[in-house]
């Protein structure tokens, strides 16, 4: 095993805190990423990595060593490719999680195009409604839609995408229509939604006429984590929601879903790619963020 092989190993290792897990996303034997590492500490004459039976960490020099090996790579990777015309296109495989409205809505259909476009590349597609650790679980990028926590990812923004007020037909009809927010204090249900990181349920938000955020304790019956479960109580009439638009411009369209209170509106959310390390924007990653930037651009707000 050549020294790179041995640096993207420690790469891995030392990002993922785990032998094993190195091994699975690089997918070799255990015990070849255990003799790289134990190789590469010969090497260069020092401990890099303190092992313990539950997790690995990186010792001073081992941190050292990343931040000037994570260059390096991405330096190899680029002279590579000056002079080898197949490695100048798009080639290998790329694991990204998104929600999974996302997923099923905007990306799966279009994916022919991508992989028309990119016809080496693989893709593995992830969704769910929990923010996953990118490290742990060497996920490549991410689709972020909300306000974001501080990290040591890198991010991009997108833009941001409208939220709107929706009830059913049948709700609205044995409740009535709210004109504005005080009207949901008095005979009017929410469906409930539980963060998928705090399992907390949020409260009903609108921007007031100065701009300024508010929210209201709306009572619900039916509370759901996902926006699936969330949109499907909603068609069933047990209370209102707030939802992006594009999530059920097509309920709007064929009149299963109402928007009521345009005017008083939650918050646009932002939407983001983030991903672990500018260094490690490989020439896969970027062509998928500028393909997705591309295919969302018609969702996102002026």
């Amino acid at each position: 095993m050549d020294r790179f092989d041995q640096y993207r190993i420690f790469v891995r290792v030392a990002e993922m805190g785990s032998f094993i897990k190195a091994a699975h996303a690089l997918n070799v034997p255990r015990a070849s990423v255990s003799a790289a590492i134990q190789q590469l500490e010969t090497q260069v004459g020092t401990r890099l990595l303190h092992r313990t039976t539950r997790q690995v960490r990186l010792t001073a020099d081992g941190t050292q060593l990343l931040e000037r090996v994570r260059v390096l790579l991405a330096d190899v990777e680029e002279i590579d490719l000056l002079f080898h015309a197949s490695q100048r296109q798009v080639s290998g495989q790329l694991l990204i999680d998104v929600p999974s409205r996302i997923a099923r809505r905007w990306i799966a259909p279009a994916l022919p195009t991508l992989l028309r476009r990119h016809p080496r590349l693989r893709l593995i597609l992830r969704s769910s409604d929990r923010a996953v650790d990118l490290v742990q679980e060497g996920v490549d990028c991410v689709v972020r839609i909300g306000a974001l926590q501080n990290s040591s990812l890198v991010v991009r923004s997108l833009g941001t995408i409208a939220l709107i007020n929706c009830a059913s037909p049948a709700y609205l009809e044995t409740h009535g229509t709210p004109e504005r927010p005080e009207d949901l204090l008095s005979d009017h249900w929410m469906v409930g939604y539980a963060s998928p990181t705090t399992g907390r349920e949020l409260p009903w938000t609108y921007l007031d006429e100065r701009g300024a955020e508010r929210t209201l304790d709306v009572p619900s019956q039916v509370v759901t984590n996902n926006a699936e479960g969330y949109i499907a109580c909603c068609r069933a009439g047990l209370g209102l929601i707030q939802i992006p638009r594009f999530d059920v411009q097509h309920l709007l369209d064929s009149g299963e879903l109402v928007e009521v209170m345009p005017a008083h509106r939650a918050a646009a959310m932002p939407v983001s790619f983030l991903y672990p390390h500018r260094r490690q924007r490989s020439r896969r990653l970027a062509a998928f963020l500028d393909w997705f930037e591309e295919l969302m651009r018609k969702h996102l707000e002026p």
